[in-house]
């Protein structure tokens, strides 16, 4: 056993893409099983052992995870067999969405073992859920609270917003402008709580003055626009009257192009807007939300579980380490996991040398062949393989061919 061809779960949440427009669906159809209907939505393929989406070993029933509880210590490597209690640690997903998907972060471990023995149906596992994205088309998310100058400033602009944080604007003003950083931070939250817990009705009666006043003619943008008042419009025409509709206000507007990542920690607030993107995370599917969504809302958990940290997009993008002209190497600060990104000239060959742990490779874009001593399996977009530690994979691309690789060692 050195690599298994994967079959992927995909699954079709309100947000994602119709039918082929979807990376997920595009890439799930590469088993002859899948029909993709161009009315449905796709939203997310899953690469891993996660029970609500587990990967299979092409062709058969058997599940990933039967595979690897047979001999976890071969299929993960003994470290990481060790560490984690032979279960896979990471998640691997492609994401494809259409609609905005929820106001939301991951809690810490702490939080998720507190919220998984007091409410084990809304939170399925005690684990954290640190995560990484990686956009494979152009690519537009919220992450993290704006530098609290430009908070000030909306505040400003916008009387809609203020109309729905009057009670807390005026310490944030004051810290904003001679407070110190923990005086910042609770000012932050306040404002934050503030908007988050506003009576609907309120809500909707300002989201109403502020599209009125942002949809007139000369404020008609593309698809990808980011200004504050096309992002209102999109939201708005997402969720019509919703609270997170104004953490455009708040949060951080990420555009991104295919290759740009970010890392979301634990804690730590964010939003998916629009695009096709890779994400890693800890093997877990615990979600706090709070708005821009129809499922449960926990405001008050997610309001108190912040670290309401602050500051420009570029601190939440992640740099990749090339490692070679052909491997770049994604490495957030966690242990659970890492993505080698790799981009093979068409007729060129490139090893993907050895790890002392586990990998799932896919690949986005290209074919050929994927050597591994003396056994050569197809590549194409959307072939997922595991690959057991100590393995050499080896790149034949017969066109210009790009895959990506979750993998813990």
């Amino acid at each position: 056993m050195s690599a298994i061809r994967l079959s992927c779960a995909v699954n079709n949440y309100h947000w994602g893409k119709h039918g082929l427009a979807s990376k997920a669906a595009q890439f799930a159809a590469t088993n002859p099983d899948v029909t993709i209907d161009d009315e449905q939505t796709y939203a997310e393929l899953w690469m891993g052992t996660h029970p609500n989406g587990p990967s299979m070993v092409y062709g058969t029933d058997t599940q990933l995870d039967d595979v690897i509880s047979e001999n976890a210590s071969v299929a993960l490597g003994a470290s990481v067999s060790q560490r984690y209690n032979g279960n896979l640690p990471f998640l691997f997903k492609v994401l494809s969405i259409e609609k905005a998907l929820s106001i939301q972060a991951h809690p810490d471990k702490q939080l998720a073992q507190q919220l998984h023995a007091m409410r084990p149906n809304d939170y399925k596992d005690g684990n954290h859920k640190p995560e990484m994205s990686i956009a494979l088309t152009d690519f537009i998310a919220l992450s993290g609270f704006r530098p609290l100058d430009e908070i000030a400033a909306f505040l400003d602009v916008y009387p809609e917003f203020s109309a729905l944080v009057s009670g807390a604007a005026p310490e944030f003003r004051r810290a904003v402008a001679e407070g110190t950083d923990s005086e910042r931070r609770s000012a932050l939250k306040a404002l934050f709580a503030e908007l988050m817990m506003a009576r609907d009705e309120d809500v909707r009666k300002q989201v109403e003055a502020l599209v009125a006043r942002v949809s007139e003619p000369s404020c008609n943008g593309t698809e990808l626009d980011v200004s504050e008042a096309a992002l209102v419009r999109r939201l708005n025409n997402d969720y019509p009257g919703d609270v997170g509709i104004f953490c455009v206000f708040m949060l951080n507007v990420l555009r991104l192009r295919a290759g740009d990542a970010f890392y979301m920690g634990p804690n730590d607030p964010h939003a998916y807007i629009y695009g096709d993107c890779i994400e890693c995370m800890a093997t877990s599917d615990n979600v706090v939300r709070a708005g821009l969504t129809p499922k449960q809302r926990d405001v008050q958990v997610l309001v108190d579980m912040l670290t309401y940290d602050y500051g420009a997009p570029s601190h939440k993008l992640m740099q990749p380490e090339h490692k070679s002209s052909v491997h770049a190497l994604y490495n957030p600060p966690i242990d659970e996991f890492s993505v080698v990104r790799s981009s093979v000239n068409a007729g060129e060959r490139a090893d993907l040398e050895a790890i002392d742990g586990p990998r799932i490779l896919l690949v986005a874009e290209g074919s050929g062949t994927l050597c591994v001593g003396t056994d050569e399996m197809p590549l194409g977009p959307g072939f997922v393989y595991f690959v057991c530690p100590s393995t050499v994979c080896t790149f034949a691309a017969d066109t210009a061919l790009v895959a990506y690789t979750a993998q813990c060692e």
